[in-house]
């Protein structure tokens, strides 16, 4: 049942938060630089009329031996039941895939200015696409009580920023 198959990064993050961490993410304003090598200028033309973009990135800082493909407490809290892999949305993961939603302030020929991505400088980006609001769940949502508690911070304003 098992397969491999590569991918190619589209560009970088460049600039924002240098370090990963697990809070404060609000504001944080980066760069997506598109290789200049794969996409002409026009491969960007109309995005700047969508409000959010959709960032499918690489884990590229975590420690390949840090994977734990069953269950966990999240964020090691002992407070919090422990949740099987596909119960989190941390960095490890086993294809080490990240995404994200963010902002699109502005798009610069092939560089996407964005805020509130949480990719660091130089993560490397798979793919992005424009947040269509269709795409959004639909039904009413629901989550763990754990969820909310953990994640209160996690897009709250660094003190930096």
């Amino acid at each position: 049942m098992s397969s491999t198959f590569e991918v190619q990064e589209l560009g970088r993050v460049v600039g924002g938060r240098r370090e990963p961490t697990d809070d404060y993410w609000g504001g944080t304003q980066a760069i997506i630089r598109l290789d200049g090598n794969l996409f002409p200028a026009e491969a960007t033309k109309g995005l700047e009329e969508f409000s959010h973009l959709e960032v499918l990135f690489r884990f590229h800082l975590t420690d390949p031996t840090d994977l734990n493909p069953g269950a966990r407490r999240p964020r090691d809290n002992p407070q919090w039941p422990e949740v099987g892999i596909f119960g989190h949305r941390n960095m490890r993961r086993l294809n080490w895939l990240g995404s994200s939603r963010c902002r699109l302030i502005k798009v610069d020929g092939l560089d996407l200015h964005v805020q509130d991505l949480d990719a660091v400088d130089g993560t490397p980006v798979l793919d992005v696409k424009p947040w269509f609001a269709e795409f959004g769940p639909r039904g009413a949502t629901h989550q763990p009580e754990w969820v909310t508690e953990m994640l209160g911070n996690y897009f709250a304003p660094h003190a930096s920023s």
